[in-house]
């Protein structure tokens, strides 16, 4: 039987952001707290930015604590998580994008240490506690860019591919330890890194993507593709030769 800390009616009262000024991030907790969120640790590089929402959020009543984190440093992850201290559910939601894919770059491995060595980093640590603690759930972002790898994002789709199998042999090797992970997959979202950037079809907003995460919190679901009809769209798009889809990709 899984056990937590969540209340009476299952919902999420306690919460860690590693990743704090994602705008996804934000607009999870900001849906939380219209619920039954009660404390968070808002982990990020930018104290100042993720101080601005804590104050926000304490006017809200809500416990908010700000605690200074750097995705690429291992010790990073274990001070925010002892910090953080027994909480329902941990939110790995830090990212870069980076620049356009070229093959004469001669450092391209920035966005892989961020987002892949960086993201299995956090997953690991973050994993070990929740299972110690016996309880809660590891919210992993992803993206649909690393389902199938676009020429021009070969370096971020590649980072969220390896985030992505790391995430699903996670959800096994936690699999009757009390812990849920789930792996979200997001679209193209409205943010400000994606500011200037063609959309792509089936775009979406943080918002909306909060509400699938949520959702799925509460389904338990192991995959949220966000939106929900991204998952049979790369279903086709995945199976696609390979002329065939560098003509669809540009």
């Amino acid at each position: 039987m899984v056990c937590d800390m969540r209340d009476a009616t299952g919902e999420v009262q306690s919460a860690l952001v590693l990743g704090a000024n994602s705008e996804i991030a934000v607009a999870v907790i900001d849906l939380l707290a219209t619920r039954r969120l009660r404390r968070v640790v808002l982990a990020a590089r930018d104290v100042d930015q993720a101080s601005s929402t804590a104050a926000r959020l304490g006017e809200r009543n809500i416990d908010a604590t700000v605690v200074a984190y750097d995705a690429t440093d291992p010790d990073s992850h274990a001070n925010a998580l002892s910090e953080a201290g027994a909480v329902d559910v941990v939110i790995v939601a830090f990212g870069v994008l980076g620049p356009r894919f070229d093959v004469d770059d001669p450092s391209p491995t920035d966005v892989a240490a961020v987002n892949f060595v960086g993201g299995v980093g956090a997953c690991h640590a973050a994993g070990h506690h929740l299972k110690r603690q016996g309880h809660g759930a590891l919210v992993v972002l992803s993206s649909v860019a690393g389902v199938r790898t676009r020429s021009d994002n070969a370096l971020y789709g590649a980072s969220k591919a390896g985030l992505d199998a790391f995430a699903s042999g996670l959800t096994d090797a936690l699999h009757g330890s009390g812990v849920h992970v789930m792996t979200v997959r997001p679209g193209f979202v409205h943010t400000k890194m994606t500011n200037g950037m063609e959309s792509a079809p089936f775009s979406t907003t943080p918002d909306k993507v909060a509400v699938d995460i949520v959702n799925g919190l509460r389904d338990r679901s192991r995959i949220v593709w966000s939106p929900s009809i991204l998952r049979g769209v790369f279903a086709g798009l995945s199976r696609l030769p390979g002329p065939v889809w560098r003509r669809l990709a540009r």
